[in-house]
């Protein structure tokens, strides 16, 4: 039986764009054109995801994520212009429950063609999470979410680091994500003694104010990566949406971010795999902790073959609390896993990391 998605934009032209693509794999295709007409049918029907426009009339996409993720918990998947007005919603949304947030057709600077093959591998993915799986998700976002507004109202000003980092932790994560990373940018303690440098699949200009809401409940500086930034310890770095993450010692030994354009040969920029092996040509092996999240796909799991062959500890998030347990899965199955463990676990072995 075809998989059912509901597209919910106000755009006729966008609803049929996406309706084409979606019903030419296989899926069975509802539409609704505006948030309120897509809460009465997903009380209805039962989809196994839906894509979700922001700007609309009658009832915006915001909304319409926080009542169907209450009344009808479904893999939803954000639709964005990808514009710096579409970030703050969007990680309003990803904080309510949706899974992820990817192009429109016609408006990545990658093309359409590019841009349907995101859709579909984000559609795909969020139609394979069990239900039983995203209302847990959804429960410890909200448990998560408490904690964090507490620890925000608790933070003091945070004190720039004036030591360059000779050791790091390097998280990657995907789909389902965004939530982990603000837990544990939260729990890390204002004197974490190393430098934190995170890659978040997530668009270009969305990173930037991805980093800023980080920074809101974290004691560490956040910052969204920038070119010849000197590595730091207790500083948090996070690639720039559309560029890689790399690292470059200078003459002086200190260590440096170089923000990299893709070259086109990873499917995701920036790509977990590129952070890991260029830190392994930096760091000393026993000076690094590698950490793959949640996501789709399988970057970063040759990369944590390499950190772990080369004598680093890695972690992995089992299957038991990973949204989609696609990366992971693949680092493990490979043997880059030191460690799998559910995401508390994980958290836990971060933040105690000496």
């Amino acid at each position: 039986m075809a998989k059912k998605i509901l597209v919910v934009d106000d755009s006729a032209l966008v609803r049929k764009q996406l309706g084409s693509l979606l019903e030419d794999q296989g899926y069975e295709v509802d539409f609704a054109k505006n948030g309120q007409v897509a809460c009465e049918k997903a009380l209805e029907v039962q989809y196994n995801a839906i894509t979700m426009d922001i700007n609309m009339p009658v009832m915006d996409g915001i909304t319409a994520v926080k009542h169907i993720m209450k009344d009808s918990p479904t893999p939803i998947v954000m639709v964005s212009s990808l514009t710096t007005e579409d970030a703050g919603p969007t990680m309003e949304a990803l904080e309510l429950g949706a899974i992820d947030c990817v192009a429109k057709p016609g408006t990545s600077n990658l093309g359409l063609r590019n841009t349907a093959e995101d859709i579909l591998a984000y559609v795909k993915s969020a139609s394979r999470i069990p239900r039983r799986r995203l209302e847990k998700r959804i429960q410890d976002a909200t448990k998560s979410l408490a904690r964090r507004e507490v620890r925000s109202t608790e933070r003091v000003a945070k004190a720039e680091s004036s030591t360059p980092a000779t050791r790091v932790v390097l998280i990657g994560s995907s789909t389902g994500g965004p939530g982990l990373l603000e837990d544990i940018c939260a729990s890390l303690p204002a004197d974490y003694p190393f430098a934190v440098c995170i890659v978040q699949h997530m668009p270009e200009k969305f990173t930037e104010a991805f980093a800023k809401r980080l920074d809101r409940s974290s004691a560490l500086p956040v910052y969204e990566a920038s070119n010849n930034q000197e590595l730091m310890q207790s500083t948090v770095y996070l690639a720039k949406g559309g560029k890689h993450l790399h690292f470059r010692k200078k003459v002086s030994g200190k260590i440096v971010l170089r923000v990299e354009d893709s070259t086109n040969k990873r499917f995701f920029t920036p790509s977990v795999d590129e952070m890991y092996e260029s830190a392994l040509e930096v760091f000393e092996p026993q000076n690094m902790l590698g950490v793959l999240l949640t996501g789709i796909g399988d970057d970063g799991a040759d990369g944590m073959v390499g950190l772990k062959n080369a004598g680093t500890h890695t972690l992995a998030e089992s299957e038991e609390t990973a949204t989609v347990y696609g990366m992971p899965k693949e680092a493990y199955l490979r043997g880059g896993v030191s460690e799998k463990l559910p995401f508390p676990k994980i958290l836990e072995k971060i933040s105690r990391y000496r």
